[in-house]
């Protein structure tokens, strides 16, 4: 369905979309450099353009199975209009912004789907809803932390076991090693998926207005516009954030960071081939608390630990409930 829009108005809206991109990264910093700034790794400055590079490097490694799930995946792509597009994004940016304010780790994906469905519904009512794409994405909600909990206790739990005969000292400077890698491996995870939300979304604008000739497809300029924006947000650091997943939740080390990072790594990368757009700050809480509960459940602060995830649960309601609240207020245009 074409919906014809003044092109200062879709440019306004691409610009929109590219802010949301920015704050996501702003606001997922901490998903891939918690563990390297708690255990200092890495300065801060340094670990942030390292995660920055990172989430750039996905351009040529992920596919874009995401970006069409989140494009034509969640409601269907033909109810979208701009004035949808508008009540997704700020519905998605409020709720980001609140909680960076009190330094709790959200999904900004989950805020995204949350505003477009709110939004969706407020425009064409329930029928809109694509019932498998978002069905998956809640799925995820839950299997995302579960499953980054269960793989990081059992990485942390095998890797004590394999180097139960080493030293202290040198099976830290091997952690060492091997935590830098699978920090970077998140950081492109990361990218990768979470870049791709805003893809998905520029590209069902584009296509609602007339301005995607072929069938739905996401155009280069989209891609590379993404991974900049979502780049230069990871750049300007998420401080608050960081601090509550690098030190609030659990203590870190090497050991228990690499382990944290490689389920991570493993959880996203494996919903991205899926194109099951899944929330990073879930995946790397759960295999965060997972490694500190593979030490003893004391180790974790459970009190820090279910505040997070009841913003988790509260994300995709609260952001879809101003999602719809901003798209009747286009009606008044």
């Amino acid at each position: 369905m074409d919906h014809t829009l003044a092109l200062p108005l879709l440019i306004g809206l691409v610009a929109l979309a590219l802010a949301f991109d920015f704050l996501n990264g702003l606001h997922d910093a901490a998903n891939a450099i918690a563990t390297v700034v708690a255990t200092r790794l890495l300065s801060p400055v340094v670990a942030v353009l390292f995660a920055a590079l990172g989430n750039f490097a996905a351009y040529w490694i992920m596919g874009l199975h995401v970006a069409e799930t989140v494009g034509k995946g969640i409601i269907d792509k033909d109810a979208v209009t701009p004035a949808v597009v508008f009540g997704a994004l700020v519905g998605a940016m409020f709720w980001n912004v609140l909680t960076w304010i009190k330094g709790i780790p959200s999904s900004s994906s989950h805020a995204l789907i949350g505003g477009l469905l709110g939004a969706g519904i407020a425009a064409a009512g329930p029928g809109v809803v694509e019932s498998e794409g978002t069905m998956k994405t809640v799925i995820a909600i839950v299997a995302s932390p579960v499953l980054g909990f269960i793989i990081a206790m059992f990485m942390m739990l095998l890797t004590s076991w394999i180097f139960r005969g080493t030293t202290p000292r040198a099976s830290n400077s091997i952690f060492k090693t091997l935590h830098l890698f699978s920090s970077a491996a998140y950081s492109i995870s990361h990218g990768g998926n979470d870049a791709q939300k805003t893809m998905g979304i520029i590209a069902v604008l584009l296509y609602s207005t007339g301005h995607l000739q072929g069938g739905f497809h996401v155009p280069e300029w989209v891609v590379l516009s993404c991974y900049a924006a979502i780049s230069i947000g990871t750049l300007s650091g998420g401080w608050k954030i960081i601090k509550t997943m690098g030190s609030k939740l659990t203590k870190l080390n090497h050991h228990s960071g690499f382990c944290a990072s490689t389920a991570g790594s493993i959880v996203v990368f494996g919903a991205s081939a899926m194109g099951i757009p899944v929330s990073t700050t879930h995946a790397i809480t759960g295999a965060v608390v997972g490694t500190g509960a593979a030490r003893r459940a004391s180790a974790v602060r459970w009190s820090v630990a279910s505040r997070v995830i009841v913003a988790w649960f509260v994300t995709i309601p609260a952001s879809a409930v101003v999602g719809a609240l901003f798209f009747e207020l286009t009606r008044l245009f």
